[in-house]
Parts: structure tokens; C-alpha cells; sequence
């Protein structure tokens, strides 16, 4: 059998960290780009030779990575994962309100969080074509809710994520490429804000998630088991949007 590649953006941590492992130890070849070089302590082989550094709140430095990226494909990309995601803080970690996003943070925001998406999965379309591919975009329940930590710029990048999914859905579709999204909740990482810990108290499953239980979730979507699964976007929160 041939050997599946996916693509995946924000792999340095957390998550993105998560979904590379998983990918690896299901046999895939796994493709990564984030701002920062692959760490030395890398896991999984052919990771240096598989990353690409880039900053995707540079509109032109994204567009020209298409081609680097495709250069590196044999025609057939199984699989896009649009993981990566800011969050800009105000003074002392403070949530940015719209009050007090200036322009220049919402548009590096958007263009991370939503812009990024749109430039990856439109560049490398023939390639998911060919392979009958998924596409997951990651997004988050601040986008469905006003979050205490979570910034208005990076809620409402990851509520126009979501529509962006269905219209994805719809465009891609008859190219027999799928698109779906994953909305996470409390999850544990590095970057968790203080007290966080309030709000797990009154989770019904009363406990923060794991990145490999979303990690999971992105290897569901990008597999033959969610074969005819589009246009759709799955809590993965225990329980905290209900």
C-alpha cells in the first residue's frame, strides 16, 4: 500500500505535537510547519527533512510556501490538518476585548487562525484530489461562546473557521475531498491560562482533555471510518458546550 501523507500546520506543540505522534505510529508520513525549526528531540523520522518553517501571519510568505510544500508531495496529499492558531494577550496575560484589539492584532489573528486555511487547502487542492483526501480544521469553542481567557479576535477567527468548514464542505466535495472540524475545549498544554482550573471545575466530565484525545479525533476524520463525514464540526470538550 502506498504510505499516506498528511499536512500539518502548528505542529511544535500541544496538539499539533499529539497529531504528529499519532499520525507517525499509524504508518503515515507527516509533514509539519510551524514558525520555529523542528526541535532536536524530535521522535519521528524524516521530521527535519519534512518540516517547513513558516510564519503563516505572513500572507506572502504563506502563498509562497505552496509551492515548496507541493514540490515535496508526489502528487497526492491525504490529508490537511489547518492546526496552527494565536492568541494574543494583553498586559499581564489580560483577554483582548474588542475594545482593545488594535487592527495590526486582529489581521495577524485572521490571518494564522482563518486566512491560512483557506491559502493551504486552496494550493494544494489537485493534490487532495487525487487522493480522495480530508481536510480538518481546528477551531475551538470560544467560537461558539464568549470564553474568559480566550481574545475576541481569536473567537471570532475560529467562528469563521467554522462557516469556512461548511463552505469547504460544499466546494470541495465534488472533488471527493472532505472537510470537517474539530472544536476543542479545555485541553491540556503548555499554554493553559491561570484558572483554568475554575472552569474544569464545572465540566460534567470534571477534568481537563488530553492533546491525544484530539489527536484521536483528527486521525478519525482523516481516515476511511469517516468516509462519508463532511461539512461537520465535533466537540471535543467533555461536555463543556452543553
Amino acid at each position: 500500500m502506498t504510505q499516506k501523507t498528511m499536512l500539518l500546520t502548528g505542529a511544535s506543540r500541544g496538539i499539533g505535537h499529539a497529531t504528529v505522534r499519532r499520525f507517525h505510529a499509524e504508518g503515515w508520513r507527516v509533514i509539519t510547519c510551524s514558525r520555529a525549526p523542528l526541535p532536536e528531540e524530535c521522535p519521528w523520522a524524516a521530521g527535519k527533512d519534512d518540516h517547513v518553517v513558516l510564519d503563516l501571519a505572513d500572507p506572502a510568505e504563506t502563498i509562497n510556501a505552496v509551492e515548496v510544500i507541493r514540490e515535496r508531495l508526489d502528487g497526492r496529499l491525504d490529508a490537511l490538518v489547518n492546526n496552527a492558531g494565536i492568541s494574543p494577550k494583553g498586559p499581564g496575560g489580560a483577554r483582548l476585548n474588542t475594545l482593545d484589539t488594535d487592527l495590526m492584532t486582529w489581521g495577524q489573528v485572521f490571518h494564522v487562525n482563518f486566512f491560512a486555511s483557506v491559502v493551504l487547502a486552496r494550493g494544494m487542492r489537485d493534490e487532495l484530489a487525487a487522493a480522495k483526501g480530508s481536510v480538518v480544521n481546528i477551531t475551538s469553542i470560544a467560537g461558539s461562546r464568549v470564553h474568559p481567557f480566550a481574545g475576541a479576535a481569536y473567537a471570532t477567527s475560529k467562528a469563521a473557521l467554522a462557516a469556512l468548514t461548511r463552505e469547504m464542505a460544499h466546494d470541495f466535495g465534488p472533488m471527493g475531498v472532505r472537510v470537517n472540524a474539530i472544536a476543542p475545549g479545555e485541553v491540556e498544554t503548555a499554554i493553559l491560562s491561570p484558572g483554568t482550573d475554575k472552569i474544569v471545575e464545572q465540566l460534567p466530565m470534571r477534568r481537563l482533555g488530553q492533546p491525544e484525545e484530539v489527536a484521536a479525533t483528527i486521525f478519525f476524520l482523516c481516515s476511511d471510518q469517516s468516509s462519508y463525514i463532511s461539512g461537520t464540526e465535533i466537540e471535543v470538550n467533555g461536555a463543556q458546550h452543553v
